[in-house]
């Protein structure tokens, strides 16, 4: 009794002593694995819509791929040369232990490994690659604490995209696309068994360095394949015929696209919160909006100097484009040579010029629709408004225009004047819709002008003009469709988002206006035959005088709204551009017409169905060779007849005067006539002459020359 009480306490003794050790390991094994390096760095891949891959952002290139889609041969080959009884043992394999520890003593110290796929994963993860009994230790404490938490599949799952494969390639399913140029569920037996074959020394069984050495250890995997019964001999015996057959992924070289990618991390921190340290370890897939075509015509164009007008080589530029009514942003040039990580200047807050007035003065003042339109007459001549005084760039004035061609022809005198009729205030509220907010210093008159503290970005200034392109409604851009995480999961999506801003009668009526200073006014330079709205800005250099400091155009197609700024990044004596705003003009019309071959765009903007059409101005003849003559017959007897050359404009309307003591008379007034039928009267004047009226702006031409009906012969007095 009493020897069975003592055999029943040592068997407690050595399950008690097997439990203690069981914890001390699990504890340990707690210890050593650190459960943030479980979630591995993965690539974060930049995408165009049609699936092509523009960028990547990584610490560790890897592209992680679930355990459900690597193929069984390609498991097989990895687990048949690294670790054969993977399925059966509990993260040690002790059999493999006990003849690692047999050599390791004849040896003297540590020759051989007897890591099983867990201990290998424990190791890359959490440990260095010592060989030392302590780091040994806590790697067969990792290995039997991760069985405990992981499924075997999932194990295998993370060593398989831990793994390294050479040429700063992690995960197989990267290292299959480098190698081969095709995912993992696509991959032979030869070519899984090639990649297997590398774990061991994915350096010196480099297939591109070393291809012999690779070759004879891909045989070694697929013989290892057959002896643990995974493939048959016959198998074997075809796979080891093949050659390596590397079909190695080639980057492509697209400089293009470096602003796009840089534009898309700075969204992506934005509004997502996502930073860049998170794209580069967080495995994300990101869907943008480029359309890869229009960003290369851009970047190509922005190669030829010629469009580039500067005192040096330095001339810097910057270009954007968003679809008009969707806000996607299907190209970004953060300038002419952009390299990932430089200044981006679609960013940059700058001074714009007269591109400023239609948002901040005439847009707002058309939609105090009683007050002002299209043909309302204001003043256009030097003037001082409160101690500010503005006069044209050109000095020349008309004393009074309409807004039409205020805006055709950038008048700064009538923006300033204009500006002070509606008030600052009532334009930062438009101003504030779009999405522009001005600084408190921001308060004087020279916002007509683009004279701002800070000013705005070339993306401002492309989502403001969107209004007009969008039936009054602005459109917020952006590059990012949609974010997938690492499991292919959509976890960010973006909408159109609009904002009303103008009515669509303002919209279309600046539309029509903006159209006619794409062909006729300021913006004429250059060449494109489609549907073009747009303006002109340009800054007078600070240091140098005469000279231009920013040039830009805003322009916008039925299809796409666009801003190109032309410039230098420091303003100084030594940097200023030699031509103005004419040259980004030229510029993005050539883009246009590049993008209209490959893509017809539209011929005309399309007048919506809920606003009034604007006529175009109507310009005023000099009325030429006015005649009198008398006519006999008819209920009167006689008659005058006066007759003229005028306009082909049949809109034109003719005001027929008689001359008199104090103010002459009209007589009568025909429209898109040259002639006009008066009762001859011998006993008072008649003297007559001809003024012609447009009924648009409600002013009157130039005064014909007089001329008289007589019965004598007709006579044309030369007065004015």
């Amino acid at each position: 009794m009493r020897k069975l009480k003592r055999y029943f306490i040592f068997l407690i003794s050595i399950l008690l002593f097997c439990f203690i050790g069981y914890g001390a390991i699990w504890v340990g094994g707690s210890l050593v694995v650190d459960k943030e390096k479980l979630s591995l760095d993965g690539t974060t891949t930049i995408e165009t819509t049609n699936g092509e891959i523009i960028g990547k952002l990584y610490n560790e290139n890897r592209i992680y791929i679930s355990i459900d889609e690597i193929p069984e041969h390609v498991k097989d080959a990895f687990v048949s040369i690294e670790d054969r009884r993977f399925y059966d043992h509990f993260g040690v394999d002790l059999k493999s232990v006990i003849r690692a520890v047999y050599k390791d003593i004849l040896a003297m110290g540590k020759v051989e490994g007897a890591s099983t796929l867990t201990q290998q994963l424990a190791k890359n993860l959490f440990l260095y690659n010592d060989k030392t009994w302590s780091r040994k230790a806590k790697e067969v404490m990792a290995a039997i604490y991760l069985e405990q938490q992981f499924t075997k599949d999932e194990l295998l799952e993370l060593y398989l995209n831990q793994l390294y494969f050479g040429k700063g390639v992690y995960g197989l399913e990267t290292a299959s696309h480098f190698f081969f140029s095709k995912s993992v569920s696509d991959l032979t037996f030869a070519e899984g068994a090639m990649l297997a074959g590398l774990a061991k020394a994915p350096n010196g069984y480099s297939p591109i360095d070393y291809p012999d050495k690779a070759l004879k250890r891909r045989n070694i995997v697929l013989q290892s394949m057959e002896d643990a019964g995974k493939i048959s001999h016959e198998v074997r015996l075809k796979e080891q015929s093949t050659a390596l057959d590397l079909n190695l992924q080639k980057e492509k070289e697209e400089p293009w696209n470096d602003s796009y990618m840089d534009l898309v991390v700075k969204e992506a921190e934005e509004k997502y919160k996502l930073s860049l340290d998170d794209l580069e370890t967080g495995g994300y897939r990101i869907v943008v909006n480029l359309d890869n075509n229009i960003q290369k015509v851009a970047y190509k164009k922005f190669q030829d100097s010629d469009y580039f007008p500067g005192n040096n080589d330095e001339v810097e530029g910057t270009f954007v484009m968003m679809e008009a009514k969707s806000g996607k942003i299907v190209a970004t040039l953060g300038g002419r040579n952009y390299q990932f990580g430089n200044l981006d200047r679609v960013l940059v807050k700058r001074q714009p010029g007269s591109t400023f007035k239609p948002l901040a003065v005439y847009g707002p003042a058309m939609m105090k629709e009683d007050a002002y339109s299209a043909f309302t007459l204001i003043p256009d001549q030097q003037m001082d408004i409160h101690d500010y005084e503005v006069s044209n760039a050109d000095d020349t004035y008309a004393n009074i225009t309409t807004v039409y061609d205020a805006i055709v022809q950038s008048k700064n005198t009538s923006a300033v004047w204009l500006l002070n009729e509606i008030g600052v205030d009532y334009s930062k509220t438009y101003l504030e819709k779009m999405g522009i907010q001005l600084d408190n210093d921001d308060k004087g008159l020279a916002i007509a002008l683009g004279g701002l503290t800070r000013g705005v970005t070339p993306i401002q200034l492309m989502e403001g003009y969107s209004a007009f392109a969008n039936e009054g409604k602005m459109v917020k851009s952006y590059t990012i469709d949609r974010i997938y995480d690492r499991y292919d999961k959509v976890v960010y999506e973006e909408e159109s988002r609009k904002t009303k801003v103008f009515s669509p009668q303002v919209a279309w009526d600046m539309t029509k206006i903006l159209s006619t200073t794409v062909k006729k006014g300021t913006g004429s330079a250059g060449e494109y035959k489609k549907a073009l709205a747009g303006k002109t800005g340009s800054t007078e250099h600070p240091y140098v005088e005469g000279q231009t400091k920013d040039a830009w155009f805003v322009g916008y197609t039925p299809e796409y709204v666009s801003v190109l700024w032309m410039g230098y990044d420091q303003s100084d004596e030594n940097h200023y551009l030699t031509g103005g705003s004419s040259y980004p003009t030229a510029l993005t019309k050539s883009i246009l017409t590049e993008l209209d071959k490959e893509n017809s765009l539209s011929k005309d903007f399309i007048k919506p169905s809920n606003v009034k059409d604007l006529p175009e101005p109507i310009l005023l003849p000099e009325i030429e060779n006015i005649r009198a003559e008398l006519e006999f017959g008819g209920v009167s007897f006689v008659r005058g007849k006066i007759s003229w050359n005028g306009s082909q404009d049949k809109r034109v309307v003719y005001r027929i005067y008689r001359e008199k003591d104090g103010i002459d008379e009209r007589v009568g007034e025909v429209t898109g006539k040259d002639e006009f039928y008066i009762n001859f009267n011998l006993f008072h004047s008649n003297n007559y002459y001809v003024v012609p009226y447009d009924p648009l702006t409600k002013l009157e031409g130039v005064r014909s020359d007089t001329v008289n009906l007589s019965y004598l012969k007709p006579s044309r007095e030369q007065r004015r």
